[in-house]
């Protein structure tokens, strides 16, 4: 094991607590309360069914990718209903909330409507993919371009905004995170790269700072990672070309690192040991390892390790204890030293990968397009504890986990399933 220096030691003590320790047992945002994958949660099945350990299964309106967001026993999702396949298409983007015990529709409410105008959007998006974020009893949904806004736990529209216009290419994807007060996302679409942070209580822009770099293909749907490290507040934003460090307040730009011509980048940055660790998407396909503690460019300085090799350009990451895991698009798993980067296994899972893998309960589920679910216990070795398999293979199954009490919530192309030990 490759040791570091003290400083770096300290500052994975205050990323992790920017990052949050996943104590509460509500699930807030894409990936959990601190944006990691990482889940409380405890008494987890390892195996299910169609027929087996599902306390529901319940048919959503409309389609959408967002994962489940949870607190006080009702789960948050937004969903499209399109009526109209051509320029004349009305679509109602709408943000949907269940009853966690029982998976029914408690309400269902547009936030926005529109008919006509940008209709394009790729055969594994959906106008609805990004996550929402809970915070107390305020709700934030983005729709990319279509509009942002924020409602009560109870339905209601408290503000909206729809000023973030640009070309996005095949849909929204990146979800939304919240710094404080500022509400921040990546908007790059073929026309205009930007970053923004709204003010959460009112919707109105503080604050836009503009890509720097101009990649070949500038699309990218990234959420947001915020972290403390080196005394500042920081908001990890990869986009196509390169990854950028802001100032959740003003916007202002810490840092950069280039990584050439990787575009349509999805992954959102995890964190741990002192680094960052980011995808490139698309393209110029990598994962680096970065310390976040430079100012300017520090493509030269401050990437301590790269790796090439079955990098997912869907799917985010996990660091678990002093390893990453993650897995390709194809299917190729893979436990790397997170300090070294050294390759400790790799394994084929069946299928093809977009829904980002989570932690919990001592385990790492590995979920595929098709429902299949693949188990694994954390460790240098490949340790595969389950397989598990719902529906007919034919429904899709790209949204991430979520998790409540001693369950998973599934987001398949038209269910939610809460999955339990019976």
């Amino acid at each position: 094991m490759l040791s570091f220096p003290c400083h770096i030691r300290l500052l994975t003590a205050a990323i992790l607590l920017a990052a949050g320790s996943a104590e509460s047992a509500d699930w807030t945002e894409f990936r959990g309360p601190n944006g990691q994958g990482h889940a409380e949660q405890t008494d987890l099945p390892v195996t299910w069914s169609e027929s087996e350990n599902i306390a529901w299964k319940v048919g959503l309106p409309g389609a959408g990718w967002s994962s489940p967001v949870i607190a006080d026993g009702r789960v948050y999702m937004t969903t499209a209903v399109i009526d109209g396949l051509d320029e004349t298409a009305v679509r109602s983007l709408r943000v949907l909330c269940l009853n966690a015990e029982s998976g029914a529709i408690i309400w269902n409410n547009e936030a926005f409507g529109e008919q006509g105008g940008e209709v394009e959007i790729h055969d594994k998006n959906s106008h609805a993919s990004a996550t929402p974020v809970l915070d107390g009893d305020r709700l934030y949904v983005h729709f990319g371009p279509h509009g942002t806004a924020c409602l009560n736990v109870d339905g209601s529209v408290i503000w909206t905004n729809q000023n973030l216009l640009y070309a996005s290419v095949h849909g929204n994807g990146g979800s939304p995170a919240l710094a404080d007060d500022m509400l921040i996302m990546c908007c790059d679409g073929r026309d205009k790269r930007f970053v923004v942070g709204l003010d959460k209580l009112t919707g109105k822009e503080v604050w836009r700072t503009n890509r720097e770099l101009e990649p070949a293909s500038g699309f990218s749907f990234s959420t947001p990672t915020i972290l403390e490290a080196a005394g500042r507040s920081q908001a990890i934003c990869p986009g196509s070309g390169g990854v950028w460090s802001y100032d959740p307040k003003t916007g202002e730009q810490l840092w950069q690192v280039a990584y050439g011509e990787g575009y349509s980048v999805v992954p959102r940055p995890v964190v741990g040991h002192g680094l960052v660790y980011v995808c490139s998407g698309y393209g110029d396909r990598q994962l680096f390892a970065i310390d976040p503690t430079g100012h300017g460019e520090v493509t030269d300085s401050h990437v301590k390790w790269k790796r090439k090799k079955s990098v997912p350009r869907c799917s985010s990451l996990l660091v678990i204890g002093d390893d990453v895991y993650m897995v390709d698009d194809g299917g190729i798993a893979s436990c790397v030293d997170a300090v070294s980067g050294k390759v400790h296994w790799q394994h084929r899972l069946p299928g093809e990968y977009s829904a980002s893998p989570s932690f919990a309960d001592g385990m790492i589920y590995f979920q595929n397009e098709t429902g299949v679910t693949t188990v694994v216990k954390p460790g240098r070795e490949y340790d595969e504890l389950a397989k598990n398999k719902l529906g007919d293979g034919k429904e899709r199954t790209f949204a991430s986990f979520a998790f409540l009490e001693s369950s998973i919530l599934l987001r398949s192309e038209s269910h939610l399933y809460r999955i339990q030990k019976l």
